[in-house]
């Protein structure tokens, strides 16, 4: 593995992580999700050259603020009934 593609892969896991919201345990499906992502990259392009940086932050921007979102949400009942459970005695 190139030092390049090792550098990009975990900088990708990284940002990975970072979208997910850092949740622990997960650095192994990260990484190979990363390589997965870099070696696609790279196989579509015949140069090296980079992206437009403001695309890829648009993007994780995006990202993050669904994810922020949807964790800001409350979360629904798992009564069906709509009715308060009874407290236990």
């Amino acid at each position: 593995m190139t030092d390049d593609r090792q550098e990009r892969i975990r900088k990708r896991a990284h940002q990975i992580w970072q979208e997910e919201g850092q949740p622990a345990g997960q650095h192994e499906r990260h990484w190979r999700q990363a390589a997965e992502d870099v070696d696609r990259d790279s196989a579509g392009k015949p140069s090296k050259a980079k992206k437009a940086p403001a695309a890829g932050k648009a993007k994780a921007d995006s990202k993050q603020e669904k994810a922020a979102a949807k964790a800001s949400k409350p979360k629904a009942s798992k009564a069906k009934t709509g009715k308060p459970k009874k407290a236990a005695k």
